[in-house]
């Protein structure tokens, strides 16, 4: 039996177990299983490695994408290298362990799709990205690679980062894509969002949420009350959820790393 699975703290949210059992089915993929290990220290992680010596391959989710990496063989110096986080780890035969970031290509085809579909382009479109955990790397990466212009805005601001309290009516403006990379929101706390000026928002703005669940988040649901368009990070969790198949399944040597 191979087994997959996901770390991270809590995980009461994840749809990821549902979604792979469910993948196995459709797809008739036999002797695999995927289940959910609740880490609150990244240092277990060497612990579950050696408890399941089947494991391979891991998603990574709140808190550990940045935290994992010391913990690791190698990174793929196209995504997880070059973005410094981690969601997604390949276990090879030998035990050892290399990292990717499979979050940035889920974000990027899902938020290049959803405005194109909406008449515009990603290209040239200013975009506030709220949050600067390991997720906002991978957004910050895309965005930039699509030729949009992200903003970090953050809670405790550093450098060239916005706070919440810079958010004036005319960065609001100017700014059209908002994208919140936080938990806020996120199940059990659903009550929860972002603390930016939603009376600023307009029908010329995009509100992009990575929270998957629930589907229709308190952030999404005070853009759409201003006209915003909005978009969950359920088409994200796929995209990535398949990358990261690939990348656990596909033939490679020992050290094609």
């Amino acid at each position: 039996m191979n087994l997959y699975g996901l770390i991270g703290y809590p995980l009461t949210h994840s749809f990821s177990k549902k979604y792979f059992a469910e993948k196995f089915e459709r797809e008739c993929i036999a002797g695999c299983r995927y289940d959910l290990f609740e880490m609150q220290r990244i240092a277990e992680l060497p612990a579950l490695l050696a408890q399941f010596p089947n494991l391979r391959g891991l998603n990574v989710t709140i808190p550990h994408k940045q935290a994992v990496i010391p913990f690791l063989d190698g990174l793929d110096d196209t995504s997880a290298g070059r973005i410094g986080a981690v969601n997604a780890i390949k276990i090879f035969i030998d035990g050892s362990t290399k990292g990717f970031n499979t979050d940035y290509y889920g974000f990027r085809q899902s938020v290049a799709e959803w405005i194109d579909r909406r008449g515009e382009s990603c290209a040239g479109l200013k975009a506030l990205v709220l949050g600067t955990g390991g997720s906002s790397k991978a957004v910050m990466a895309a965005l930039e690679d699509l030729e949009a212009h992200p903003q970090l805005v953050s809670r405790q601001p550093e450098g060239d980062e916005l706070g919440y309290d810079d958010l004036t009516e005319a960065v609001m403006a100017e700014h059209r894509l908002i994208v919140n990379t936080t938990p806020l929101g996120m199940f059990p706390h659903v009550e929860t969002c972002p603390p930016i000026p939603y009376e600023w928002l307009t029908n010329r703005h995009f509100l992009y949420d990575l929270v998957y669940n629930p589907v229709d988040t308190v952030f999404m649901q005070k853009g759409a009350r201003q006209k915003a368009a909005t978009h969950n990070g359920l088409k994200m969790l796929q995209l990535q959820a398949e990358k990261s198949w690939d990348i656990w399944t596909k033939e490679s040597t020992l050290w094609d790393r």
